[in-house]
C-alpha cells in the first residue's frame, strides 16, 4: 500500500476507535439498561457466536443456527439478482428502442417498496425460504439492471463502428465492448444491490414462519427483553455490511484497475 492509502486507512480506524470510545464513556456514564457499553456488547457477541471450537472455525452452535442461514439466503438472493440484472441490463441497454420502451416499466418497478409486496409473495410462495429469496431478488435486481443498461448505452459509438468493421460477432461485442464499458456502472449497481440484499434478508426473517437467522434472533431477543443480544445482532449486521462492501470494492478495484480506495 502507498503512504496516502496507509494514512487514509489509519484515519478511518482512528475515527472508528474514537466513536466507540465516546459510545463507551457515554453508556457507562448514563448507566441505562437500554444502551449497554460496546465492550459488553462485544463480549456478549463473542460468547454467543464466536467462542466455539477451532474445528468449527470458532463458531458456536448459535452462530451456525443464526448467522450462516442468513448469509446463505442473502448470498443466494444477491447472486440471482446480479445474474438476472446484468443479463437483462445488457439486453435492454444495447438497443435504444428497447431501452426507451422498457425504461418506464423499470422505473415503476424500482419505485415499488419491496415490503409492500410481501403479501403477494406470501400468497405465491407461502412463508419460508422461497418467499424470503423472492423478496431479496425483487429488491436487489433493479439497481443492477438499470445501472447495467445505462453502462451498456454509454459504450463509445466509435468502438461499435470499429467492431462492425472488424466483423465481431455478438458474443465478441458483448465480451470485448459492452461489458467492459458497463463494468463501472455494474459495480455501482452491485454495491446498492448488496446493501438492499442485507436489508431485505433481515426484514424477511422478521416475518412469521422463520425459525433461524439474524432477523429471527432479533425478534426472539426482543420478545425476551434480551437487549444485549439485540445490540449484538445490530452490531453484527453493521460489521457484515462493512466487510461485504469492502470485499466488493476490492473486486471492483482489481477488475477495473482504478477503483476507489478500500
Amino acid at each position: 500500500m502507498t503512504a496516502p492509502a496507509v494514512r487514509g486507512a489509519l484515519g478511518r480506524w482512528l475515527v472508528l476507535a474514537l466513536a466507540v470510545a465516546v459510545w463507551e464513556l457515554a453508556a457507562r456514564a448514563h448507566g441505562s439498561v437500554y444502551f449497554p457499553p460496546p465492550l459488553r456488547i462485544a463480549h456478549h457477541a463473542y460468547d454467543l457466536w464466536f467462542s466455539g471450537p477451532p474445528d468449527r472455525a470458532f463458531l458456536t452452535r448459535a452462530a451456525v443456527d443464526d448467522i450462516l442461514p442468513s448469509l446463505g439466503r442473502m448470498a443466494a438472493g444477491f447472486a440471482l439478482a446480479a445474474v438476472a440484472g446484468i443479463a437483462l441490463g445488457v439486453a435492454v441497454g444495447r438497443s435504444r428502442r428497447a431501452y426507451a420502451l422498457c425504461n418506464p416499466v423499470l422505473q415503476f418497478a424500482r419505485a415499488v417498496p419491496p415490503p409492500a409486496l410481501v403479501p403477494v409473495f406470501v400468497v405465491v410462495f407461502d412463508f419460508g425460504t422461497p418467499m424470503q429469496l423472492a423478496s431479496i431478488v425483487f429488491s436487489a435486481v433493479w439497481p443492477v439492471l438499470i445501472n447495467t443498461a445505462e453502462g451498456a448505452r454509454a459504450t463509445d459509438p466509435l468502438r461499435l463502428d470499429v467492431a462492425a468493421v472488424l466483423r465481431l460477432n455478438a458474443a465478441e461485442r458483448l465480451w470485448f465492448l459492452l461489458l467492459p464499458s458497463a463494468l463501472p456502472r455494474i459495480f455501482a449497481g452491485l454495491r446498492l444491490s448488496l446493501s438492499l440484499s442485507l436489508i431485505l434478508m433481515v426484514f424477511s426473517e422478521l416475518l412469521p414462519g422463520t425459525a433461524n437467522g439474524i432477523g429471527f434472533t432479533l425478534t426472539d431477543a426482543q420478545s425476551r427483553s434480551d437487549l444485549l443480544t439485540v445490540w449484538a445482532a445490530l452490531v453484527l449486521l453493521g460489521a457484515l455490511g462493512h466487510l461485504l462492501n469492502t470485499g466488493l470494492l476490492t473486486a471492483e478495484k482489481r477488475l477495473i484497475g482504478k477503483g476507489r480506495p478500500v
